[in-house]
């Protein structure tokens, strides 16, 4: 492959990494609004949208970890393409983008999705006890 070509497809595997994340930002927005106006308390719908989310989070983030690995080899293929006879004209295209070519680490990227899972589920958990108790207490009242 080319250089420019490797540029390309860099770019292109960092365009369907930030589509991953973006689904998974909507999504879970729209859980949240979803069980942010929910009136009634139902423990069971509570449990089974933490499960269809779970699901949901675990292909996800298999689909940015593939994606991020991807993205890693096509950097070092790009480090590594020409790297001894670099043309002219591509050299200071080179030395200008290369260095700014620095994605998450796999590893910190699984940290994070994972850590915004357990908040997500934990969201919805706290506004379904945060529900049970707003009915306990008008119940009280009246």
């Amino acid at each position: 492959m080319k250089y420019n070509d490797l540029i390309q497809l860099y770019f292109e595997r960092t365009t369907a990494l930030q589509n991953y994340w973006t689904l998974y930002v909507v999504i879970v927005g729209g859980l949240l609004a979803f069980s942010s106006l929910r009136k009634q308390p139902a423990a069971l719908t509570t449990l089974v949208v933490s499960i269809l989310f779970g699901l949901f989070a675990y292909e996800n983030l298999d689909a940015i970890k593939a994606t991020a690995t991807q993205r890693h080899a096509t950097l070092a293929a790009i480090k590594q393409s020409d790297a001894g006879s670099t043309a002219p004209e591509i050299k200071p295209m080179r030395e200008l983008l290369e260095p700014t070519l620095n994605p998450a680490s796999i590893s910190s990227t699984q940290t994070t999705h994972l850590i915004s899972d357990i908040l997500t589920i934990a969201g919805l958990w706290v506004m379904e006890l945060r529900r049970r108790k707003n009915v306990a207490a008008v119940a009280v009242v009246v």
